[in-house]
Formats: C-alpha cells, structure tokens, sequence
C-alpha cells in the first residue's frame, strides 16, 4: 500500500479492545476498528479512552485504519 492510496483522518478513541485494537469516532461521525502502526507499538505508546488520534485508512476497505499518531492533551488537575 503507497501512500498515495491511504485517507488520513483524525478522531477520539471510545474503546479499547483487546490485542491493541481500538474503536475510533472519526470527526465525520463514523466508527471504525483501528490498531497501532509498528512505531507506536515499539515505543509501548499507550492510548486510553478519550485521545485524540490521527488515523491511516486504506481507500479498500473504510471500516478499519491504523493509528499512527496519538496528540499530545495536557490535563488540568
């Protein structure tokens, strides 16, 4: 797959799934199955419920993508 066949959206994690599978809202409104691309997962990034994630998705199939970017969100306390 090259980049140039590859949609990147953005969107917030609702839920973690087991073996490092997430559901994603994508802004649009869609739920899409997403896991963690290799660097992610190397570097032991964790994602929690309620992060805000950039996402890869292939124009072959739009219901599941590939994490490749967790936003950096300060929390007040």
């Amino acid at each position: 797959m090259s980049k140039a066949d590859v949609i990147e959206t953005e969107g917030e994690v609702i839920e973690v799934m087991r073996n490092a599978n997430f559901k994603v809202k994508l802004t649009n409104g869609y739920v899409i199955t997403a896991y963690l691309s290799g660097k992610l997962h190397l570097n032991n990034i964790r994602i929690l419920v309620g992060d805000q994630v950039k996402v890869e998705m292939s124009l072959y199939d739009l219901t599941k993508g590939r994490i490749i970017w967790r936003n950096k969100t300060i929390t007040k306390q």
